[in-house]
């Protein structure tokens, strides 16, 4: 049922009142997730331009240049609310949906990507919730033949009852082969092509933006598309080859608000009308009415402009490809939306007040107050504190999770998922690195910082493999808009993600927004969860650094100012108190440490490299001990900080670095703070600190690291 305030407002500008399947249009449209009308004017805060940038938010993937007539489709979703319901097919279908907005730029998809947040894995919901969730995104990504190249999956109580999973695909394409999703010409003829439309998925826009309830998975199964991975496979080649002959106008895939959703948007872009003829859909089920073909989401669909010279052409690829096609419309002069069915108009609505007219504000805000937790004593015994860190979910290796993915397909992916960024080579040695995710504890307990701290991590995370920033998407995770405190929440974590975009030269070209991320069930909401992905340009993909110590008698050089900043840490966490300390601030020198990093990389004096954040630095020294150890001395970085806090705090901007020549290196990263801590070497890690030793073997590290390895086996 539409919002008084928003039939009032459409009764105005029509004239009349819109009849039941008008209603159910601008019920979806006009819905939290299709027309972010709370997050439209604090999106306005991004930088989405840039000297690389050629297609930016709006359009269903951003395009990039990335040189040689080459240019890279970016494009980053979330599927949260159908993955709680049905965690197979809510996962899979986010991944064939990001995959349709990218093939539907005329780029073949080459990489994703899929940032994932859990509830603790000591229930069995939570752990049903995980396992399939992993399943259905392999069980997709595998079938399409795109590779999963990196990840992240965090875990907090806050998301029982409401898990993320977001999803980032990264596509190719010629850039003098690109197509949009604007319409060109009045009288060109809409060709819908792929799967059958059924009554799966009926309000999905409009379920994504509300609250889940205690009853969510038996009441909004309805709600949750179907997906077939292997007819995405098909619609994937036919779309390619289409776009390579030259016959496609325009194109937009089937997502939110189904074939209304889409083909209003794709007129209203090129300020034309359309009309269509809803009995020419092609149907899976007996009896659909005009409502429920025009708002379903089933899945593998995508609209087609063509010239009518070209239809039987388009006719005849469908066959080729065994899809289903149909014409089922065209092109109008008059801006208006109509639909017809039996003979019947069932909508003629002015197709920007669909498009458009949803009502944006910014809503009140008053600032989230977090009640401080207690700083935790000492730790007894600094070793098993290490390892305990190493152990936690969070922190343990996440090799259970990519065994279950194909990130080999296509022959492009340089390193292994799990180290710093994912790494693809492009053309020749040319290539391009990949992040993503945030840290949303760090988010909850300072949401400009923590928005700051997200893009930094992921910036570092390009630098240490020589990889500069050329684009971010973004997937905004958050609870009810509603509540002012949420919304105080949401404003801020924009803010410091925005200034952080723009002191690192990154534009945001595209993203989504998540809200209304709360669970009746558990009477919570989610932690604010700004989660990005960002892409970045490798000079050389075979000169990359190797995340693990390759080799014994190197200098270990520490990049970057330690402090005591345990705020959100994940050791913090571990003994109880998440909500104690100071959230790490982003240098004021981030984008210098940044860009020095880089030049060290390129220069080719450096084995090994790894950031420093989560888990702080001993997490990240145990993390290259793969076969070779480490010993190293924090003395020189001491000053009055604590044991605890040398070894666990998150502070920003912070790398390591082992190298053969630390001289070079070090007149490399020139005024940037750095220091020889170390010397790799042996089968242990050994650190002095505090004038205490701690020794832990590299089994040992092995051994702790598995944990999530272990528990997913039983």
């Amino acid at each position: 049922m539409l919002p008084e305030d928003d039939l009032k407002i459409i009764v105005e500008k029509m004239g009349r009142q819109p009849n039941n399947v008008e209603q159910g249009c601008f019920l979806n449209l006009w819905s939290e997730h299709c027309s972010y009308r709370s997050s439209a004017p604090l999106l306005k805060s991004f930088t989405t331009t840039g000297d690389r940038v050629i297609i930016g938010p709006g359009d269903d993937a951003a395009i990039v240049r990335f040189g040689d007539g080459w240019v890279l489709a970016l494009g980053m979703e979330s599927h949260n609310h159908p993955s709680y319901v049905d965690p197979y097919n809510g996962s899979a279908t986010g991944v064939g949906g990001i995959v349709r907005d990218i093939i539907s730029m005329g780029a073949r998809p080459i990489a994703l990507m899929d940032p994932l947040y859990f509830g603790p894995l000591n229930t069995p919901k939570n752990l049903y919730l995980f396992e399939h969730i992993i399943e259905g995104i392999g069980g997709y990504g595998n079938c399409i033949g795109v590779p999963v190249v990196r990840g992240e999956a965090f875990f907090d109580e806050r998301y029982s009852g409401n898990p993320l999973v977001n999803v980032v695909c990264v596509g190719l394409a010629r850039q003098d082969q690109l197509v949009t999703a604007t319409a060109q010409k009045a009288g060109n003829k809409i060709v819908l092509i792929g799967s059958t439309t059924g009554r799966d998925g009926l309000g999905g826009a409009s379920f994504a933006s509300r609250d889940l309830s205690e009853s969510a998975e038996a009441e909004d199964r309805p709600s949750i598309q179907i997906g077939d991975p292997f007819t995405e496979k098909l619609l994937i080649e036919l779309s390619l080859e289409a776009v390579a002959e030259g016959v496609v106008k325009s194109c937009r895939d089937l997502g939110a608000a189904g074939l209304a959703g889409a083909s209003s948007e794709m007129a209203s872009k090129g300020n034309l009308g359309i009309h269509i003829i809803a009995d020419e859909v092609p149907q899976r089920e007996a009896g659909m009415n005009a409502f429920e073909i025009m708002i379903a989401e089933s899945q593998e669909r995508i609209l087609f402009e063509v010239e009518p010279e070209n239809v039987d052409y388009m006719l005849q690829l469908a066959e080729k490809y065994d899809l289903n096609g149909a014409v089922i419309g065209e092109l109008t002069e008059r801006p208006y939306f109509t639909v017809e069915f039996e003979d019947k108009t069932e909508t003629d609505i002015p197709i920007h007040l669909l498009t458009e007219g949803a009502p944006t504000f910014e809503r009140p805000s008053t600032p989230f107050t977090v009640k401080k937790d207690p700083v935790p004593d000492a730790a007894g015994d600094l070793k098993q504190a290490v390892l305990d860190v190493l152990a936690s979910h969070n922190m343990a290796s996440k090799d259970w999770i990519y065994r279950q993915y194909d990130h080999e397909v296509q022959i492009r992916t340089v390193a292994k998922p799990g180290g710093d960024s994912a790494i693809q080579r492009i053309i020749g040695d040319r290539g391009i690195t990949l992040s993503c995710g945030c840290n949303p504890r760090h988010t909850y307990l300072d949401p400009y910082e923590g928005g700051k701290g997200t893009l930094a991590e992921n910036a570092m995370n390009l630098a240490v493999k020589g990889g500069r920033g050329l684009a971010l998407v973004d997937c905004l995770n958050f609870g009810n808009p509603e509540k002012p405190d949420i919304y105080w929440q949401f404003k801020y974590a924009i803010n410091g993600l925005a200034d952080a975009a723009r002191d690192l030269s990154i534009p945001v070209v595209g993203g989504n927004v998540s809200l209304y991320n709360e669970s009746e069930e558990h009477h919570t909401a989610i932690l604010p969860t700004p989660a990005i992905g960002v892409v970045g340009e490798v000079e050389n993909v075979s000169a990359v650094p190797s995340s693990e110590f390759t080799g014994a008698g190197q200098s270990v050089i520490l990049v970057g100012t330690t402090k005591a900043e345990l705020g959100g840490s994940e050791y913090y966490n571990l003994r109880g108190s998440p909500n104690a300390g100071d959230v790490p601030q982003v240098p004021a020198d981030m984008a210098a440490i940044v860009e020095s990093l880089i030049t060290t990389i390129r220069a080719g004096k450096v084995a090994a490299s790894h950031d420093v954040s989560q888990g702080g630095l001993a997490a990240a020294l145990c993390e290259m001990c793969g076969y070779v150890g480490v010993k190293v001395n924090l003395s020189e970085i001491a000053g009055d900080m604590s044991a605890e806090e040398l070894l666990f705090s998150e502070s920003h901007g912070r790398a390591l670095l082992a190298t053969d020549d630390p001289d070079a290196v070090s007149a490399q990263l020139g005024n940037i703070p750095h220091v020889v801590i170390g010397t790799t070497g042996g089968s242990s890690l050994r650190i002095t600190v505090s004038n205490e030793h701690i020794e832990v073997d590299l089994d040992e590290i092995k051994n702790a690291r598995a944990s999530l390895t272990r528990l997913m086996m039983e």
